[in-house]
């Protein structure tokens, strides 16, 4: 499985490339912003890009959406709860002179227990409110036996995410935490920002994680 990413927007958001190493079919998670770096390391990787995934509607997470779909022709997808928060992300942006267009409209809604397939990947999408209600996180088991999620902005190295912007729920992110916790160890956790860690260094050593 091939991931790479690039960090982009204000907020230095992780924009993830995922691809299927034998059919090049692949995904793009949270494309924040500054499309043309996306689409950059798209072509470098000769990605065939299959859908467009948002984890949940926060301006940094879905601001080059329509750039990148207009390039891929790939589904935009994205939780249902957070549809009114993306359709209003280019308003937020203007509160930081950010000027951007309109999220386009989801082509499909992502839902818990679902399983989006690129190449001879697939991953399961889980349901993780709080720090948005729709939030979702996609995780995955290779062939090999290696384990990954990309998680968003609920859980990160050494912290877990806000629950202080409209429609977040500190109780409803310690239940979606306590949940990812049953993970493997050894997974591999790629968050919305920062640095990739794992299941079992947050359980050992994050201090917001739930005990």
């Amino acid at each position: 499985m091939l991931v790479d990413s690039v960090i982009v927007s204000p907020f230095q958001t992780n924009c993830y490339i995922v691809a299927c190493s034998k059919t090049k079919e692949g995904i793009i998670i949270d494309p924040g912003d500054e499309p043309e770096r996306i689409l950059s390391l798209v072509r470098f990787h000769k990605v065939n890009v299959k859908a467009i995934v948002a984890t949940h509607g926060h301006l940094d997470h879905v601001l080059a959406v329509k750039a990148v779909k207009e390039e891929t022709k790939a589904p935009f997808l994205l939780p249902e709860l957070d549809f009114d928060i993306a359709k209003d992300a280019h308003i937020q942006a203007e509160f930081f002179n950010w000027l951007a267009e309109p999220v386009p409209e989801p082509d499909e809604f992502l839902l818990e227990g679902q399983n989006l397939t690129v190449g001879e990947i697939s991953f399961q999408i889980l349901h993780l409110p709080g720090h948005t209600p729709g939030h979702i996180a996609l995780y995955t088991e290779n062939s090999d036996g290696s384990k990954h999620l990309f998680s968003g902005d609920v859980l990160f190295a050494g912290s877990v995410g806000r629950t202080d912007f409209p429609g977040g729920s500190w109780e409803q992110l310690r239940n979606s935490i306590k949940r990812l916790m049953n993970l493997p160890d050894e997974t591999i956790v790629y968050p919305g920002h920062g640095r990739r860690t794992t299941i079992g260094d947050e359980r050992r050593y994050n201090p917001f994680v739930p005990k």
